[in-house]
């Protein structure tokens, strides 16, 4: 087991990092930037630098930077967390060569993963559905109007390095395709300094189905069950649950030993996530992407399996095995997490930065509030806006809905304003109370 490590991360997610190591007796460096030199929780490190300004091209994304700060404090490994560099396999292969272990896959599975057009051929290599597709990057604008005549309209439009939902547009009709194709294509480049698009056939009306793999350096791959990320907002999740409601058991189980399929094909090595698309009408599920890093939305697994997820990154990328078989894991009632960010609904998801004057979190049976914010802590305008994630687990849906009510009535935070009256909107609506929805429920039902 390494025994220091760099958090190349800031906010919510460096906490839940050094909380982890603590328990595991390793010590943490934790990189920051002057916006967050107040921050409370870089005293909780067993030390901290300062790596830069508040911008993070000079500070979270400089790569020099942090590797100078990683030799400097003598870690063995450097945590990327999610977002920034967590899925930069440049990084990861700097972070090689200067013999510092990436707690991540390896930089070839990063590649060949991060690379879209070539994670859905490996998908169909393993007998993984897709949706009907380019096969391969559409050069241009013809090319793409030649594969929309051929699969058919709506189609999508994806940046080949993608991510985000960047780089990705809808078109029902060839004049819209023709004059969207170039504003995907100069997003992409800027995005990923890749403007390579590729193309498929626009399932509408899907529900986002994404399954939690792990892996170790002997060949072992395990799913710890799927979680539905089908309330998005411009296909930002808002609110994930597990199970997935109104799954049957069949199709749950084909589509969790896919994900573990692509895992081992590929020789993943730590914990990532495996996506699907399900059609709502014709109930087919279709391979979407790899995301190569831990998800904001992994408690919710921690909840139902009772396995902690950022120890099994360490663990694994310190060499350790797995040590468990897919009959070991069993997931275990209902967990919902809503994303609070520091946005105004109300005033079309305005940001609302600031000084937070008052704040009360939730507690309570059942109730986890993953957050680095207090009363007192300024939110900076300069990074993404999430300042917490709420998560409950309960016996069953209908009772974790319950407790997830009750804990958002507990949360205060003054005067920022923040997406915890959305969370109250999805559920208190029928349809979400039933399990009927898509990523289409909160752009049509809730805006």
């Amino acid at each position: 087991m390494f025994s220091r490590i760099l958090i190349a991360n800031r906010g919510e997610i460096a906490l839940r990092i050094i909380r982890a190591c603590k328990e595991l007796g390793i010590e943490t460096v934790v990189v920051f930037s002057e916006a967050d030199r107040d921050a409370a929780y870089l005293h909780l490190a067993d030390d901290r630098i300062c790596i830069g300004p508040a911008p993070s091209v000079d500070s979270y994304l400089n790569i020099p930077r942090i590797i100078a700060a990683a030799e400097m404090t003598d870690v063995q490994a450097i945590h990327p967390g999610y977002g920034f560099l967590a899925e930069n396999a440049h990084f990861a292969e700097v972070c090689r060569s200067c013999k510092i272990e990436f707690i991540g896959p390896s930089v070839e599975v990063m590649e060949t993963l991060g690379d879209k057009i070539r994670a859905k051929r490996l998908a169909r290599s393993v007998d993984v559905p897709t949706a009907p597709d380019s096969d391969g990057a559409v050069e241009t604008v013809d090319d793409a109007v030649a594969v929309a005549e051929r699969i058919g309209y709506p189609v999508v439009l994806k940046a080949a390095a993608g991510g985000g939902g960047r780089g990705i547009r809808f078109a029902h009709n060839e004049a819209t395709l023709r004059s969207l194709y170039r504003q995907a294509q100069s997003e992409a480049e800027a995005a990923f300094k890749d403007g390579r698009l590729y193309m498929e056939k626009c399932i509408e009306n899907f529900r986002h189905i994404e399954v939690q793999i792990l892996g170790d350096l002997q060949g072992n791959v395990v799913h710890l069950f799927e979680r539905e990320c089908s309330l998005q907002r411009r296909t930002q999740k808002v609110i994930e649950e597990t199970p997935a409601c109104n799954l049957d058991r069949d199709l749950r189980e084909e589509i969790c030993r896919s994900a573990v399929r692509i895992g081992k094909h590929v020789g993943y090595h730590n914990a990532g996530t495996v996506e699907f698309m399900l059609d709502e009408e014709s109930h087919e599920f279709y391979f979407l992407e790899v995301n190569t890093r831990i998800q904001v939305e992994h408690p919710i697994t921690e909840m139902v399996t009772g396995h902690d997820l950022l120890k099994w990154q360490l663990k694994l990328a310190a060499g350790e095995p797995l040590g468990v078989s897919q009959r070991d894991i069993v997931s275990s009632g209902h967990s919902i997490e809503c994303r609070i960010n520091a946005e105004d609904p109300a005033e079309g998801f305005r940001p609302s930065p600031g000084r937070i004057e008052s704040f009360v979190s939730p507690g309570g049976f059942g109730v986890r509030w993953d957050s680095h914010v207090h009363q007192g802590y300024e939110i900076p305008t300069c990074y993404d806006s999430l300042i917490g994630k709420l998560i409950v687990h309960a016996g069953g849906r209908n009772e974790a809905i319950s407790t997830m009510r009750r804990a958002l009535d507990e949360l205060f935070i003054y005067p920022t304003r923040t997406t915890a009256s959305l969370c109250r909107d999805i559920l208190n609506h029928q349809a979400f109370r039933e399990g009927r929805y898509n990523t289409a429920f909160i752009e049509r039902e809730m805006l």
